[in-house]
C-alpha cells in the first residue's frame, strides 16, 4: 500500500469511488486509481492495441511498459523479472530469436479463456494456491481536488462489473467475452510452482511456518543421528565438526524445545484447596438441611425470604468455584522464538500480524490518548513489515483523522528514538510521566540529549494535537471543511460513504534514520440510514475484512483506544503460542489480562479487577482457556472466520456431559463425515499456500467418497458465508495469510471501499457465524463462546511485564455505568438462543467451561437476592424478630464451620494466585455496590429491552470539583439513578441500627444477647457498602460540617422518639410482663 494514495471515500451500493488528495501531495497530476506504473522505468504500463491495459507477462501480470518489455526481449534475459518466465510475443511486437518454438504466439486472447478447456486447466493446477492478484480494467477515477469532478460512476470498458455476485470459486461463465483479464467470476488463474526454483521469485513469499519447522525437525534429526554416529566412531569424545562444547547441537536441541511451558501450581498450595472445597461443600448441604427443616414460625416471611436467598447463593457459589479447580500459570521462552523465527542475519519468518485500534467519539476519547497507544504499536519489538495498525473512527470524525496525520509525522521521531535506548513504555506519554531513574542502564553518551528533544517535539505534538481539539469543540454550519477545500465526506455521521487513508506504508513511510515503519491505515466504515450498524462489533467485522483485503495477516491483535502497548515485546509473547506446533492449530486466541494506570492507591471500586484477572482467568486457563475480554487479545484469523480447529484424537472425545449419558460416539455416517472433514482440513492447512477448497476437487470430488460434494464449499455457499468480494473470499483461503505483490493497490482499495460497505453482510454469516458475534452489547463474551463451543482453546498469557495497560473509570458512577453495561449484556445473552445453558451440547465444549460460561451470564441475577439478604438485618432489627430460631450446640457446629470453611477457602485461594488481602476484600465490597445498583437495574433493563423492545437509558449529569489533583476524578459526584438502590439499602441498615439499640435500651439486659447477631449482620452490610458511602461524602476533608452536625441532630431526635413511641411493643401491659411481673417499658 502507497501512503501517497491519499483519502479513499466511496460507497459501492451507489457505485461512487473518489479520492481526496493527502495534504503531502504536490500539484495537480493525472492520477488513475486503478492504473499501474511499470516497475522497471516508473512510467505508465499504457495499453495494448485492444485499448485494455497492457500485460507483459501472462503468468503474474508483473506490470511492465511496453517500451520495457521490447527492450527485455531484444537485449536482456527475455524473462519477466517477476517469475522467471520467458515473455511470450505480443501482437504487434517484432519476432525476437525462440519466436518460432511458441505454438499460437499471437493467440493471447485464448490464453486465460476459461470457456475453452476448464477442466483441463484445472486439472494441471490441481494443489496450487489461489491468487488474489487483481487484473481487472483501468477505471479513471474523478478527484475532489483542484477543481476536478466531486464523484462520478466508475465505468468499465465493457459490461462485466468488476463487483460481481459471484466468487472466485463459482463455475467458469461459458459466455464470456475472450480477455486476457480474469473475470472476477471466474477462478483466479494460477500456475505451476517449479520446487527447484527459489520461492521468492514467484513472490510467494516465505514457505508456511509449520511446513517449516517440520521439515527443518526432519533435518535437524537426520544431522543429529550423522553426528551421533561420527562420535561414537571418532577418537576422544568430541563431536566432530562442532568442537568440544558441541554449540551445533545444542543449536539443534534448543529448536526442538517448546516455546512456552505451563508451570503448575505447587501441590502443597492447590491440594489444601481443593479438599477445602470439598468439606465446604458438605457442611454447605448440611446448612442448607438444617435451615430447609426448621423455619421460624413468629417471622416466617423474613425466614422463607433468606432461605431461597442462601440457596441461590450457595448456587452461584458453585458455578464460580468449580471452574477454577485446575489453575495454572504459563511460561514463554521469546528466545526460543528468536531461534526459530527470527534469526540474526537472516530474513524473519514470523507471521503478520494486523493491529486493531477502535474509536468512536474523540471527544470522549481524547485523540491524544489514542495517539499514545498508535505510537506504542507502531513502536512495537516485532518486523516492520510484519505489522499493519488500523485504527476504526466509527464517528466519522475529521478530529480524529487530522490527529492521526500528526500521529503518523511524529512516528517518524519516535519509533527509532524507542528502538534505539530500548526504553519502556513506548508510548510517550506514560514513558515521559514516569517517576524513575530514565538513565538507568543508559549507556549511550548521547541518550540524555536525544531524550531532551524528543520531550520538546513530544510537547510540540501535544500543543498540536490540543490546538485541533480547541478547534473541534464548534462544529461550523457547513460542517467541517479539508486543506484544499473539499468538504469533509463524515460531516453526517449516520449518513457517510466509507473511507480509507493509508498514513503510513513501504514507500514513503521511512523513519528519521530511513528506516521502514510499520502500516498505518484510518478506516471509516459506509453508513447510511436504514441499516443496522451493530456499534463495536460491526466495526471489528468491517476491520476483519479490510485488513484481509490490503493486508491479511494472518493473526489479529485488537486493543481499546486507551491501551496502549506497556511491553513492545507483547505480540512475540503471543507468537510463543500461537505458532506454536502444539497450540498453534487450535489456539482461537491469547488473552493477555488488563492493567491500568491512574489508579488510587486503595482502588476504592476494585477498577484493577484483580480478582478475576488473577483468579477466575487463571483456573479457566487450565480448562480450555480463557474467556474474551473484550481487549489485549490477538486472534487466530482462521477461528474469527468460523473454521473448525484441527483437533488430535483425545481433542475429538465427547464431553463429560454427552458421554455420561449417552455413552462413546458411536459410528455413524455423519461421524464419519465429520472425521473425513477433520483429516481432510489437517491436510490442506498443513501446506502453506493451498486453499482450503480446490476447485478440482470440488468438480471431480474425490475418490471413495460418494457424498464430498455435499461437504466442500459451493459457490453460493462461500457468498453466503463471506460476502460478494471475491478478493476478500481468496484471502480467506490464505491460512498463513499475505497477498501476492503484484496486486494492484489501487483495486485493493476499491475492494476495501467495498468490504465496508453497510450493505455487505446482509444475508451472510457475519455477526451469526463468523466474526464478532452481534446479539449483545458484550460482544467479547458472545465471541469467545462461539469459539469454545466449536473446539477451540484459548491461552491466558500474564508476561512478568504486563503486556497492556489503560485507563479505567475511577469514579463511582462512571464505574457503575460501566458495571451496567456489561451485566445489561449478560442478561442479553441469557435471553437469546446462544445462552450456555442450552447451546452447544452438540460441540466440544467442556462442562467445566460451560459452567464458568453460565457464570458469566446469570451473576447479574444474584442482585435480587443479594438486595433482600441486605435489607433483612435491617427488618429483624426494626421488628425484634430473626431469621434464624433457637438453635442447639449440634446446629451451632454448622454455623461456626460454614465461617471457617468461607475464609479457609478465600485464604488458601489468595496464597496459590498471589492476591492480596485488599484487592480480594475491594473485590468483596464491590460485588456487593453492584449487586445493589448496576446488577439490579441491568436484570430490568435487560427484560425491558428483550421482551419489550425498549432500550431504556439512564442520564448522568455531572458535578466538578472545583479543585484539581491527584485522582481529582475520584470525588467528582454524579448523581445517577444507579445510586438510589445502594442509598437505600445503607439508610434501611442505619435505621435499623438505630431501632435494635433503642429497643433492647427500652426492653432490658435480657435483649442485649439476641442484638448482638442482628447487630453483626447489619454491620456487615455496612461495611461493604462503606466504599460507596465515601463516594457519597467526597473528600473527607470537604464533607462540610454543617452536614455532620444535622446528622448526629436527626440520628439522636429519631433513637428518642423511637424510645418514647416504641411501635412494636402491645398496647395491653399484660403482654408486656416478664418474668411474672407486669410492667410498661
Amino acid at each position: 500500500m502507497e501512503p501517497s494514495a491519499g483519502l479513499v471515500a466511496g460507497s459501492y451500493r451507489r457505485n461512487e469511488l473518489v479520492r481526496i488528495r493527502h495534504e503531502s501531495d504536490g500539484g495537480p497530476k493525472a492520477t488513475k486509481v486503478n492504473g499501474q506504473i511499470c516497475q522497471i522505468c516508473g512510467d505508465d504500463v499504457g495499453h495494448a492495441e485492444t485499448s485494455d491495459v497492457f500485460v507483459a507477462c501472462n503468468e503474474c501480470a508483473f506490470p511492465v511498459c511496453r517500451p520495457c518489455y521490447e527492450y527485455e526481449r531484444k537485449d536482456g534475459t527475455q524473462c519477466c523479472p517477476q517469475c522467471k518466465t520467458r515473455y511470450r510475443r505480443h501482437r504487434g511486437c517484432p519476432r525476437v530469436e525462440g519466436d518460432e518454438d511458441e505454438d499460437d504466439v499471437d493467440d493471447i486472447e485464448n490464453e486465460f479463456n476459461y470457456a475453452q478447456g476448464a477442466n483441463k486447466a484445472r486439472l494441471q493446477r490441481r494443489g496450487e494456491e489461489f491468487s488474489s492478484s487483481s487484473r481487472h480494467e483501468s477505471q479513471p477515477i474523478p478527484l475532489l481536488t483542484h477543481g476536478h469532478a466531486v464523484s462520478g460512476e466508475i465505468r468499465t470498458p465493457d459490461t462485466q462489473s468488476v463487483r460481481t455476485t459471484s466468487g472466485p470459486l463459482g463455475p467458469p461463465d461459458r459466455n464470456a467475452i475472450s480477455s486476457p483479464y480474469i473475470d472476477p467470476r471466474q477462478p483466479v488463474p494460477v500456475r505451476i510452482v517449479d520446487p527447484s526454483k527459489d520461492l521468492n521469485s514467484y513472490g510467494l513469499g516465505n514457505v508456511d511456518w509449520k511446513e517449516r519447522v517440520e521439515g527443518w525437525k526432519l533435518k535437524q534429526e537426520k544431522n543429529m543421528l550423522q553426528m551421533t554416529g561420527k562420535y561414537h566412531e571418532g577418537k576422544g569424545g568430541e563431536i566432530e565438526g562442532t568442537g568440544s562444547n558441541g554449540e551445533e547441537l545444542q543449536m539443534a536441541d534448543d529448536t526442538r524445545l517448546p516455546m512456552s511451558r505451563i508451570v503448575p501450581i505447587p501441590p502443597s498450595r492447590l491440594t489444601p484447596y481443593r479438599v477445602v472445597i470439598i468439606l465446604r461443600l458438605i457442611i454447605l448441604a448440611f446448612f442448607l438441611q438444617y435451615r430447609t427443616t426448621h423455619p421460624v414460625k413468629n417471622a416466617y416471611p423474613l425466614w422463607l425470604t433468606s432461605v431461597i436467598c442462601e440457596i441461590w447463593f450457595a448456587f452461584s457459589w458453585l458455578l464460580d468455584q468449580f471452574p477454577k479447580w485446575y489453575p495454572i500459570n504459563r511460561e514463554t521462552y521469546l528466545d526460543r522464538l528468536a531461534i526459530r523465527f527470527d534469526r540474526d542475519g537472516e530474513p524473519s519468518q514470523l507471521t503478520p500480524v494486523d493491529v486493531f485500534v477502535s474509536t468512536v467519539d474523540p471527544l470522549k476519547e481524547p485523540p491524544l490518548v489514542t495517539a499514545n497507544t498508535v505510537l506504542s504499536i507502531l513502536a512495537v519489538d516485532y518486523p516492520v513489515d510484519k505489522v499493519a495498525c488500523y485504527v476504526s473512527d466509527d464517528g466519522s470524525a475529521m478530529l480524529t483523522f487530522e490527529s492521526l496525520s500528526e500521529t503518523a509525522e511524529f512516528a517518524k521521531k519516535w519509533v527509532p528514538f524507542c528502538k534505539k535506548f530500548n526504553i519502556e513504555p513506548r508510548a510517550p506519554e506514560f514513558y515521559f510521566a514516569q517517576k524513575i531513574d530514565y538513565l538507568k542502564d543508559k549507556i549511550q553518551p548521547s541518550f540524555v540529549k536525544e531524550r531532551r528533544a524528543m520531550k520538546r517535539e513530544y510537547e510540540e505534538f501535544k500543543v498540536r494535537i490540543n490546538a485541533l481539539v480547541f478547534k473541534a469543540q464548534k462544529i461550523p454550519e457547513e460542517g467541517w471543511t479539508m486543506q484544499d477545500g473539499t468538504p469533509w465526506p463524515g460531516n453526517n455521521t449516520r449518513d457517510h460513504p466509507g473511507m480509507i487513508q493509508v498514513f503510513l506504508g513501504h514507500s514513503g513511510g521511512l523513519d528519521t534514520d530511513g528506516n521502514e515503519l510499520p502500516r498505518l491505515i484510518y478506516v471509516s466504515r459506509e453508513k447510511r440510514p436504514g441499516f443496522q450498524h451493530h456499534k463495536k462489533a460491526g466495526a471489528m467485522n468491517a476491520l476483519i475484512r479490510v485488513s484481509a483485503v490490503l493486508t491479511n495477516g494472518a493473526y489479529l491483535l485488537n486493543v481499546d483506544c486507551d491501551h496502549y502497548f506497556n511491553n513492545s515485546k507483547a505480540i512475540k509473547e503471543a507468537m510463543c503460542f500461537m505458532m506454536d506446533p502444539a497450540y498453534g492449530k487450535k489456539c482461537c486466541y491469547v488473552q493477555f489480562p488488563q492493567r491500568f494506570d491512574g489508579i488510587d492507591l486503595h482502588d476504592r471500586y476494585a477498577n484493577r479487577n484483580i480478582v478475576f484477572f488473577d483468579i477466575n482467568l487463571k483456573g479457566l486457563d487450565g480448562i480450555q482457556g480463557p474467556v474474551y475480554v473484550g481487549t489485549g487479545c490477538c486472534f487466530n484469523r482462521q477461528a474469527l472466520y468460523g473454521y473448525d480447529p484441527v483437533l488430535t484424537e483425545e481433542d475429538l472425545e465427547p464431553n463429560i456431559i454427552v458421554k455420561s449419558c449417552c455413552g462413546s460416539r458411536k459410528k455413524s455416517k455423519n461421524s464419519k463425515k465429520y472425521n473425513y472433514d477433520q483429516k481432510r482440513r489437517g491436510i490442506t492447512r498443513s501446506d502453506s499456500n493451498a486453499p482450503l477448497f480446490n476447485m478440482e476437487d470440488i468438480d471431480e470430488g474425490f475418490e471413495g467418497y460418494d457424498d464430498e460434494r455435499s461437504i466442500l464449499m459451493s459457490q453460493k455457499s462461500v457468498e453466503k458465508r463471506f460476502g460478494q468480494s471475491p478478493v476478500f473470499i481468496a484471502a480467506t483461503f490464505m491460512e498463513q495469510g499475505g497477498i501476492p505483490p503484484t496486486t494492484n493497490p489501487a483495486t485493493l482499495l476499491k475492494e476495501a471501499i467495498h468490504v465496508i460497505s453497510c450493505g455487505y453482510e446482509d444475508k451472510t454469516e457475519w455477526g451469526k457465524e463468523i466474526g464478532w458475534i452481534y446479539g449483545s452489547v458484550t460482544e467479547d463474551i458472545l465471541t469467545g463462546f462461539k469459539m469454545h463451543a466449536r473446539g477451540w482453546m484459548s491461552i491466558y498469557c500474564n508476561p512478568p511485564r504486563p503486556a497492556f495497560k489503560g485507563s479505567a473509570p475511577i469514579n463511582l458512577s462512571d464505574r457503575l455505568n460501566q458495571v451496567l453495561r456489561w451485566a445489561l449484556g449478560s442478561i442479553e445473552i441469557l435471553l437469546s438462543r446462544h445462552c450456555p445453558i442450552w447451546y452447544g451440547y452438540t460441540g466440544r465444549l467442556k462442562l467445566l467451561e460451560r459452567i464458568a460460561y453460565i457464570n458469566t451470564i446469570v451473576y447479574p441475577i444474584t442482585a435480587i437476592p443479594l438486595i433482600a439478604y441486605c435489607i433483612l438485618p435491617a427488618f429483624c432489627l426494626i421488628t425484634d424478630r430473626f431469621i434464624i430460631p433457637e438453635i442447639s450446640n449440634y446446629a451451632s457446629i454448622w454455623f461456626i464451620l460454614l465461617f471457617i470453611s468461607i475464609a479457609v477457602t478465600g485464604i488458601l485461594e489468595l496464597r496459590w494466585s498471589g492476591v492480596s488481602i485488599e484487592d480480594w476484600w475491594r473485590n468483596e465490597q464491590f460485588w456487593v455496590i453492584g449487586g445493589t445498583s448496576a446488577h439490579l437495574f441491568a436484570v430490568f433493563q435487560g427484560l425491558l429491552k428483550v421482551l419489550a423492545g425498549i432500550d431504556t437509558n439512564f442520564t448522568v449529569t455531572s458535578k466538578a470539583s472545583d479543585e484539581d489533583g491527584d485522582f481529582a476524578e475520584l470525588y467528582i459526584f454524579k448523581w445517577t439513578a444507579l445510586l438510589i438502590p445502594p442509598t437505600t439499602v445503607l439508610l434501611v441498615n442505619l435505621i435499623g441500627i438505630v431501632a435494635g439499640v433503642s429497643y433492647a435500651v427500652n426492653s432490658g439486659y435480657q435483649s442485649w444477647g439476641p442484638l448482638f447477631g442482628k447487630l453483626f449482620f447489619a454491620l456487615w452490610v455496612i461495611a461493604h457498602l462503606y466504599p460507596f458511602l465515601k463516594g457519597l461524602l467526597g473528600r473527607q476533608n470537604r464533607t462540610p460540617t454543617i452536614v455532620i452536625v444535622w446528622s448526629v441532630l436527626l440520628a439522636s431526635i429519631f433513637s428518642l422518639l423511637w424510645v418514647r413511641i416504641n411501635p412494636f411493643v402491645d398496647a395491653n401491659p399484660n403482654a408486656n410482663n416478664f418474668n411474672g411481673q407486669g410492667g410498661n417499658f
